[in-house]
């Protein structure tokens, strides 16, 4: 009997933590085990089996057949959109970039449709952040700001904060004040020094008023329009938020059902990061969700210098958040053919829904399980982090390696490789034959 295999420094996926440490444990080309991993971690590397279909308009169909029509199908099209979904490493994400810059399509990732509110609030008003190595070992207050840490990032507080001994905090979680905001339902679930509750409808006054006490050195007489339990909760905050020597403004970026809460937050949080660092050190943490969504932002910001919703379609990348994104543009019919790539259960609902009256082709894991690309073209891939090798970005931008535990299944990367040679030969051949190149 073949005794299990053990690979340690394997880096999760399951969320934006990107936790490095897991020992993965296979036996039978199966994973058995991964040691050190949250549930949710567990989940992402389940036993490592994956479909390995490929099919083209519903028919079984071999890979370069399937290649060939994705490549013939996206050069046909008119106005084609090229869709980064979850589950990615930075390598595959570049080549999905590449095809998007041939076709002069439309390009876009599940950014536009979670996070878009809060990176153009960043974009505007600047971002003081860190890295979570620097949250651990510096940070003597942090205040979550409605994060719900137990089920969206569960390894979070024992790993960076408040959990652990840093440099500058020997006693770890005694050596830090914990402020817990909890918005409506949106309890941030954590260990906490201090807790405050506040309703939906006074989330943004709360953060004005916190910024504009923060901002002033003596705001006790100034806030005379404001209710009176807003204006304490907010001098009681930002004294405790400035008695830091470094403070951290943790929160999630990522969309949160548990209460209807303002988008408008995002820039609140933002400018009251820099307020702080006008008076103390502050660092804001904005977390992202699982399948190296940060590192889709990065490689589409050195690619294209935008970080989504970018359109090539006259030769040069240009920037449309507001009204060209994949769902604005699937909504307004201004796209007949989409490649997706990556991870198609990871895609939003309603946009989903859009992507089931146009044409698509979907490579990636388990991309024979989507519904609306049953009469496309679809390929399965392996995993990038358990099939594939690569690199992937934590939710604070720090590169980290994609180590592979199982082999045998295709590679996103390499297959959508494959079909940026084809289209490229495809546009290669319909120039050559134009009655301009012919010289008619």
């Amino acid at each position: 009997m073949t005794q299990p295999s053990v690979t340690g420094n394997v880096t999760c996926l399951g969320c934006g933590c990107a936790c490095d440490d897991i020992e993965v444990v296979v036996a039978g080309d199966r994973i058995v085990d991964a040691r050190n991993a949250c549930q949710r971690g567990r989940q992402w590397f389940g036993d490592g089996q994956v479909p390995s279909a490929i099919r083209v308009d519903g028919a079984d169909a071999g890979l370069e057949q399937a290649v060939s029509s994705a490549a013939t199908r996206l050069c046909e099209a008119a106005r084609p959109l090229v869709y980064l979904a979850p589950g990615l490493s930075c390598e595959a994400q570049r080549e999905a970039v590449a095809v998007a810059d041939l076709l002069r399509a439309r390009l876009d990732s599940i950014t536009s449709d979670t996070a878009l509110t809060g990176m153009l609030a960043s974009q505007e008003h600047g971002s003081a952040s860190a890295t979570l190595g620097e949250l651990r070992n510096r940070a003597d207050v942090i205040l979550f700001w409605g994060i719900d840490l137990e089920a969206r990032y569960p390894r979070f507080a024992s790993r960076y904060a408040p959990g652990p001994v840093g440099v500058y905090v020997p006693d770890g979680r005694r050596s830090r004040t914990v402020i817990a905001m909890d918005i409506g339902q949106a309890t941030a679930t954590v260990d906490s020094d201090v807790r405050v509750a506040i309703e939906p409808a006074d989330e943004l006054a709360t953060l004005t008023t916190l910024e504009a006490c923060v901002r002033s050195r003596d705001a006790s007489n100034n806030f005379a329009s404001l209710a009176e339990r807003l204006r304490n909760t907010a001098r009681e905050l930002a004294t405790a938020l400035l008695a830091g020597r470094y403070t951290a403004l943790v929160y999630d970026a990522e969309p949160d059902d548990r209460s209807a809460r303002t988008s408008a937050r995002f820039e609140a949080l933002a400018s009251l990061a820099q307020a702080l660092n006008d008076r103390t050190r502050c660092a804001a943490f904005a977390l992202r969700a699982g399948g190296n969504r940060s590192g889709a932002d990065s490689v589409l910001v050195a690619q294209t210098g935008y970080p989504c919703a970018t359109d090539f379609a006259r030769g040069y990348p240009r920037y449309v958040p507001h009204a060209g994104t994949a769902l604005d543009a699937l909504r307004d019919r201004n796209v007949d053919a989409v490649l997706v790539v990556g991870e198609p259960t990871g895609i939003p609902g309603n946009l989903a829904a859009s992507l089931s009256n146009v044409r698509t082709v979907v490579i990636g894991p388990h991309a024979s399980t989507a519904a609306w690309g049953a009469h496309g073209i679809v390929i399965d891939t392996g995993v990038d982090g358990i099939h594939a090798s690569g690199t992937a970005l934590r939710t604070d931008e720090v590169p980290l390696p994609l180590r592979a535990t199982l082999s045998g299944q295709r590679s996103t990367a390499e297959t959508i490789r494959a079909v940026t040679s084809n289209v490229r030969r495809t546009l290669q051949n319909a120039h050559a034959s134009s009655p301009v190149a012919l010289g008619l």
